[in-house]
């Protein structure tokens, strides 16, 4: 039966669409970082290339390029290419969380194991372009006899567990970033870096869904191609949603706080209770805080945070910090809310639900969504806003 290519089917197709979306915002982002510096760009244009590029070969495959081509050798040119995708995610990272992120010489040694297989995958192309017989064949004695034999097992195990190590590492950014940040913004639910965590979840579902399939094709039952296309599609819509996410969410408002000038030590203290008594110098800048507080009320900016909050005050960050560390009991975040659910206290108090929504009120007291102020308003009160509002009542 003769095959011609392109067949588009219902397998080829909508890999071919989505992932040529993707290839598109991956052109996208490394033009903006070309544009911007900014290098998380750079590092998220990476990533989307190489699932995009992963997906090659079983698009081309639904599209008959393999019937069609018999001793095509596009094989030798779509090397996995984990061992460079793995630290591209944990730099991805660590550039968003880090504002003083640079990418160094040193970082250059991440990459080493990637580039030599590379080299290695290129090397059995020349190799076997040598030998009598390669033109009529799709792919080389040694590819056939040496690479799938003992280097793909080698590789399976080494990049699975090199990209395991970097997920960890990359969470265990997003987690200490989290919980730093309650530190600096007040409120944190539009920058608590819910884009972030989608973005490890989605990949690190995708590495658990690779292995199992790998894991099954290889040790229960041989899996077919179109069993098989359920994972590639699942990666190009992964694809799309962190093309389109991962351009639109700006992610460079956090690489404007730097927030290693801060004494993190202060973050152990036991906010429960403080033994330990409060400096002079701790007290005074608190009794300043608490009149610019009550007289100024900046709490009602949504935006607050504690490089503004400390200019004003004439304060640096650490000493502002310092102050709301010891002085309070509480992070920043905390302080700020607390202010914020009084103020929410006392137009309910005064009956203000008559002309605004419960949404309204939060809104004029700072909080800047109802998620955020159903979340805060239960951890200071342990009860909700409308059961307080029934308790009035």
């Amino acid at each position: 039966m003769l095959f011609t290519f392109p067949n588009f089917n219902l397998y080829s197709t909508p890999l071919l669409i989505l992932v040529s979306q993707g290839l598109l915002f991956s052109f996208l982002l490394f033009r903006r970082y070309y544009q911007q510096r900014y290098l998380a760009d750079l590092f998220l244009a990476c990533i989307l290339l190489i699932t995009c590029y992963h997906r090659t070969t079983y698009t081309i495959g639904f599209m008959d390029w393999y019937d069609t081509f018999r001793n095509t050798k596009i094989n030798y040119w779509l090397a996995p290419l984990q061992l460079i995708f793995a630290p591209c995610l944990y730099f991805y990272v660590r550039s968003v969380t880090n504002a003083s992120f640079k990418l160094t010489k040193k970082h250059i040694w991440h990459f080493i194991p990637g580039i030599v297989f590379l080299i290695y995958r290129y090397g059995v192309f020349i190799y076997d372009a040598q030998q009598p017989g390669f033109a009529d064949t799709q792919n080389g004695v040694l590819f056939e006899g040496f690479h799938f034999k003992y280097i793909n097992p080698i590789y399976f195990v080494v990049s699975n567990f090199q990209l395991l190590l970097y997920f960890a590492f990359s969470f265990q950014l997003y987690f200490t970033y989290r919980k730093q940040i309650q530190h600096y913004f007040s409120n944190t639910y539009k920058l608590e870096l819910n884009w972030l965590r989608n973005f490890l979840v989605v990949y690190a579902f995708l590495f658990l869904y690779g292995v199992t399939q790998d894991l099954i094709d290889s040790s229960i039952f041989n899996l077919t191609w179109t069993q098989e296309w359920w994972y590639h599609f699942v990666s190009a819509i992964v694809i799309i949603y962190v093309g389109i996410k991962g351009y639109f969410t700006k992610t460079e408002i956090l690489a404007k706080l730097d927030m290693k000038e801060v004494n993190v030590g202060t973050s152990k203290i036991s906010f429960e209770s403080v033994a330990a008594p409060i400096p002079v110098e701790v007290e005074q800048d608190k009794k300043q805080l608490i009149k610019f507080m009550d007289e100024n009320k900046p709490f009602l900016n949504p935006e607050i945070n504690l490089i503004e909050l400390a200019s004003k005050l004439d304060m640096n960050r650490a000493q502002l910090s310092e102050t709301i560390n010891l002085g309070f009991g509480k992070n920043f975040n905390d302080f700020i809310n607390e202010y914020r659910v009084n103020a929410v206290k006392k137009m309910l108090q005064e009956g203000k639900q008559q002309q605004l929504s419960l949404l309204g009120i939060a809104l004029e007291c700072g909080f800047n969504s109802k998620a955020t102020f159903n979340r805060v308003f239960k951890k200071l009160t342990n009860t909700s806003p409308t059961e307080f509002v029934k308790s009035l009542n």
